[in-house]
């Protein structure tokens, strides 16, 4: 039994909140470290990140007076407060874009996957009821797995078409990152955070032909590596540590033939027509082309995604995903996501 990826709908808020943060940022870090700071910021390759956000009174950004960020830094329950609110509305807003391309009726199972909040009854629940889906529509909530969390709904999704070929599965991607800004002076840290948006994604996954059908998932785990992609959940949000290592790390397995065939399926890089890497990062995305010899067009969707929107941690891949179904035909195509572990985690793809 195949399963198939029909079409997805994105969705991010409407407040750009990138340029305000860039000039906050800036102001943390010490005078001597500010022209380097300008550098790698100018290097980031993102003009736009979106939050949920609201401006303040005075219609300035959540850095300024009287904005989220204003007055100090929220504690956990604030920014929970908001994601409570927030992330189904903004998951809604996607499923609405996704229900303009397929119908959405007799869905059978909701996969849902978010790392950047927690609320219970779950945001699975509240997407459920606001949908108005039967109280039998059977659900699924993958948390805390980061970026590569599209992965494994995706990867549920086909698991489950694959046992019931008459189930209908809407998967669902919503993050919030900008919910846990933290307070910070050195380099490493805010320009870590300089990455991160908001946004959703919703996919179709049925047993009918049409889109990308979904081979085989893969995934890797490399040694070693666990300090480097973390969350710490702390009084005041969640604190991400993205270590300046990452991409060197993922360049080193990469240049391994053995672990790289296990990190993309198996297949020769050669004959993937269709990347869809995650946007982590300019850097990731460097390491990723440079390792496997790609030529500088490949990974041109993420590129994009990554300049319109920044790293919405899990709903990047959907995002990217999104674009090459827009696309001509994919022969071969590879999704690879890298997240805590380190791990990276994907599957094949080719339209139907």
């Amino acid at each position: 039994m195949t399963a198939y990826l029909h079409a997805i709908g994105t969705a991010v808020p409407s407040h750009d909140v990138h340029a305000a943060f860039i000039d906050w940022a800036r102001a943390q870090v010490e005078p001597r470290s500010a022209k380097l700071f300008d550098r790698m910021a100018a290097r980031a390759g993102i003009g736009h990140r979106w939050s949920v956000l609201p401006t303040a009174c005075d219609g300035g950004s959540p850095v300024a007076a009287g904005g989220f960020y204003g007055e100090g830094h929220p504690g956990t329950g604030e920014r929970m407060r908001v994601y409570a609110e927030a992330a189904p509305a903004l998951a809604l807003c996607a499923i609405a874009e996704l229900r303009k391309q397929v119908p959405l009726d007799g869905i059978t199972h909701l996969v849902v996957a978010s790392c950047t909040g927690f609320v219970a009854p779950g945001v699975d629940q509240i997407i459920a009821a606001r949908l108005g889906l039967s109280p039998s529509v059977e659900r699924l909530l993958v948390g805390f797995m980061g970026c590569y969390a599209a992965v494994a709904a995706l990867r549920s999704a086909r698991h489950v078409v694959r046992s019931d070929p008459a189930a209908r599965v809407l998967v669902v991607t919503v993050e919030l990152s900008t919910l846990h800004l933290q307070p910070a002076t050195a380099i490493e840290p805010l320009l870590a955070m300089l990455q991160f948006g908001d946004g959703a994604a919703a996919a179709l996954v049925t047993g009918e032909p049409g889109g990308f059908h979904l081979d085989r998932p893969f995934a890797a785990a490399l040694p070693d590596t666990a300090a480097l992609i973390r969350w710490d959940i702390t009084d005041s949000g969640f604190a991400m540590h993205l270590s300046g290592e990452v991409p060197a790390r993922i360049a080193g397995a990469l240049a391994d033939k053995a672990l790289a065939a296990s990190m993309i399926g198996g297949v020769a890089a050669r004959d993937v027509d269709g990347w869809a890497v995650h946007a982590g990062g300019r850097s990731i995305l460097d390491a990723v082309e440079k390792a496997l010899h790609l030529s500088p067009e490949a990974l041109a969707h993420s590129r994009a995604v990554l300049a319109d929107n920044g790293n919405m941690s899990s709903a990047t891949l959907m995002f990217v995903l999104a674009r090459l179904l827009a696309g001509p035909s994919v022969r071969h195509g590879v999704a690879l996501a890298f997240g805590p572990g380190l791990a990276a985690e994907g599957f094949g793809f080719a339209s139907a």
